[in-house]
């Protein structure tokens, strides 16, 4: 292992961790990794395919569904070459650009994907609170309006974070907990002081990703209240199933997410074990599980049967 003591920061050089103790077989354990990877890739392709294909699926709920299908592909994308390097050919190595590079696009696209959710929440309440205006409140070239904002306000937000790691020395190990660069965990090999470094992550983590959660939370209280307002049990259920998929997609992004960034500033003691299992759960289970988890929709269900079964 070696170290990166006293050379300029343009030349530093990182090493990616895989699964220690189990270098020897990293080729076997390469093989979920790529089947992960292939049903993340084909599972949201085929989501966005069937949905454009399929003038009837042109509806809010859909389109905002292939906005999660096209970030949880792009996730899969920007992590793959890392991570297959680790596990099919021992490739470690990363430079700083291209750790900073990657760090950049996930977490844009973790932010990004936390405003579809809050998007997608909105869209279950409108159409819960006010089904007959629905169509006519959610436009597309309102939810076109609302996917930029929210698009820029992720590139705006994440922008300044490789700036900020490129202005430090490190100097310190360069080894990296996991098969990916992210800034919590790249800024803790510099030699310098990351005091504003961390009191930006934090800030930046509480006004998008909380705020998003805060405000998903919101709209499932408003939705929860709605519904009991309904006097029909059977519709109660029925407005009540609409909404699981989605909470399932909050759960998977929103769970691992906060575990991870717990443990990268409260919990130093923690198992080294514990910090990379949760990285890959992070990074690796909401592209993998959300195809599936939106598979409970009958109507694109019954689309997706109609052209493998023809």
């Amino acid at each position: 292992m070696f170290s990166v003591n006293d050379t300029n920061f343009n030349s530093a050089v990182f090493l990616l961790s895989g699964i220690p103790g189990l270098e020897d077989i990293h080729l076997w354990i390469s093989i979920p990794f790529c089947f992960i990877y292939v049903i993340s890739i084909v599972g949201n392709s085929v989501i966005l395919f069937i949905i454009k294909t399929n003038p009837s699926l042109h509806e809010p709920m859909y389109i905002f569904l292939s906005m999660l299908a096209i970030t949880d592909l792009a996730l899969s994308i920007s992590t793959m070459p890392t991570t297959l390097g680790i596990f099919l050919l021992n490739s470690r190595e990363i430079s700083l650009d291209a750790c900073l590079a990657q760090l950049f696009f996930i977490h844009l696209l973790k932010c990004i994907e936390s405003s579809v959710l809050l998007l997608m929440a909105f869209d279950r309440f409108i159409a819960i609170y006010d089904p007959l205006r629905y169509a006519s409140i959610l436009t597309l070239p309102r939810i076109s309006k609302m996917g930029l904002i929210f698009a820029l306000r992720g590139v705006a937000a994440i922008l300044p974070l490789p700036f900020l790691l490129q202005r430090f020395r490190f100097c310190r190990s360069n080894v990296l907990s996991h098969c990916y660069c992210i800034n919590q965990d790249v800024m803790k090999l510099a030699c310098s002081d990351i005091k504003v470094n961390s009191i930006y992550g934090l800030s930046l983590s509480l006004l998008t990703v909380g705020l998003d959660s805060l405000l998903i939370f919101l709209s499932y209280v408003m939705i929860l209240k709605t519904v009991l307002s309904i006097t029909s049990h059977a519709e109660c259920l029925r407005a009540l199933n609409t909404c699981v998929s989605h909470l399932c997609a909050v759960l998977l992004f929103y769970t691992p997410m906060t575990g991870l960034s717990v443990i990268h500033r409260l919990g130093e003691d923690s198992s080294p074990l514990l910090k990379i299992l949760l990285g890959y759960i992070y990074m690796l289970v909401p592209p993998l599980m959300n195809p599936i988890v939106y598979m409970k929709s009958k109507h694109l269900r019954a689309r997706i049967i109609r052209v493998f079964v023809k």
